[in-house]
């Protein structure tokens, strides 16, 4: 992974990016709606405090490993089911004899010996 360390902001820049950062939460106070003014607001911070952007990037990874989790679980129960399902298959009407064999007491029965 590449090196995330920038180095240290002087005291001007700090302050012109803390100017800009506080315009741009001025700014999506009067249109939260506007991602484009979040990302640029969150870049902001990620100037002012590095951690910030371990913080999210770790926080972006966990949540695309839960999903791909999720994703592969659904997959695996979609093939694994049987494709002979009692469900699916046709067997007739309930109550109707499904042998397809000879009938098993034709001829002698076998309870009364």
């Amino acid at each position: 992974m590449a090196d995330l360390r920038t180095p240290a902001l002087q005291g001007w820049q700090r302050a012109n990016v803390l100017a800009a950062a506080n315009y741009m939460r001025e700014q999506i106070a009067r249109t939260p709606e506007d991602a484009r003014l979040v990302a640029v607001y969150e870049g902001l911070l990620d100037l002012l405090d590095p951690a910030r952007v371990v913080a999210r990037r770790q926080r972006e990874q966990a949540s695309a490993a839960r999903q791909a989790a999720s994703a592969l679980k659904a997959e695996r129960r979609r093939t694994e089911r049987r494709a002979a399902d009692r469900r699916k298959a046709d067997l007739g009407p309930p109550g109707a004899e499904r042998r397809t064999g000879p009938d098993r007491r034709s001829g002698r029965d076998r309870r009364g010996r």
